[in-house]
């Protein structure tokens, strides 16, 4: 958060300075960096309470609504990037491109490519769709960056409207990671399938006892699933040896697939029996 509030700070206040639109727009969406890691932090503490009466299977689906939160500020950026855009095409004036705005986008470059690597990589180990989705925020922001240090050298070259044209290039970028975004959310917020029901179904049929495996279900993000099934076990057991086998399905689960939390199984008795 600290480094993206810096970044964002150097680029717009030299933006300003310079009169270059397409260093500003980079730096608005360096400052939504910063901004959604702020919504970020509060979704992982709302998420990571437990289980209470009124949210009996806890609160991990703020950590995605959260997620969401930072698509919406994402379209929110790339609607006010285009209008400044539509403006400049409007209004072309020619930007003050120095030797300092290079290095000042040369160095945020280097500082968002360190911040996204390691934010996607904890996301990926921890499970957390929000540091995964800040990630391709961050990204975004790289590209951007690139497209600036491009037009910069266009702007040098005479060609004044490549800066607004880059904006929209930017926007463009910052719609496109909000799609994605809103796309992995809703995947958990609708209850989308969260593991291959074939792979729990080979899982479950190489416990002992475990005649077959089917109505399987699953749902979660990466770090919270949950999953119901049925069993199907010779009549013969009793239901102390039921009980016992349904336990030993869910620790094979648990300890098989990542992320799963919680596991219901049903017993089916066998048909030919």
């Amino acid at each position: 958060m600290v480094l993206n509030i810096g970044v964002s700070l150097a680029k717009i206040i030299y933006g300003y300075l310079t009169n270059s639109l397409s260093m500003v727009s980079d730096g608005f969406h360096s400052m939504f960096d910063g901004i959604s890691n702020v919504i970020g932090i509060i979704g992982i503490v709302i998420a990571s309470r437990p289980p209470d009466k009124t949210h009996p299977y806890g609160h991990s689906k703020f950590e995605t609504f959260a997620a969401i939160g930072i698509a919406v500020l994402l379209f929110i950026t790339c609607f006010e990037i285009l209008q400044s855009a539509v403006d400049k095409f409007l209004n072309p004036t020619t930007p003050e491109i120095t030797m300092t705005s290079f290095l000042i986008m040369g160095i945020t470059i280097i500082i968002n490519i360190g911040v996204s690597w390691y934010e996607n990589k904890k996301g990926k180990e921890l499970g957390s769709s929000i540091l995964v989705a800040d990630s391709l925020h961050t990204r975004s922001d790289i590209f951007a960056s690139i497209a600036v240090i491009v037009g910069f050298i266009a702007i040098k070259l005479g060609y004044v409207l490549v800066d607004p044209i880059i904006a929209v290039f930017i926007a463009i970028l910052i719609a496109r990671m909000g799609i994605e975004i809103i796309k992995e959310s809703s995947g958990v917020l609708l209850d989308e399938v969260a593991v291959d029901p074939e792979k729990i179904r080979e899982i479950v049929c190489s416990v002992d006892g475990v005649e077959g495996c089917h109505r399987v279900r699953t749902r979660g993000s990466a770090s919270d699933i949950y999953v119901d099934l049925h069993v199907t076990l010779s009549a013969c057991y009793t239901l102390n040896e039921a009980h016992t086998i349904s336990h030993k399905v869910e620790k094979a689960l648990k300890k098989s697939v990542y992320g799963i939390n919680d596991v219901v199984v049903h017993i089916d008795p066998c048909k030919d029996e």
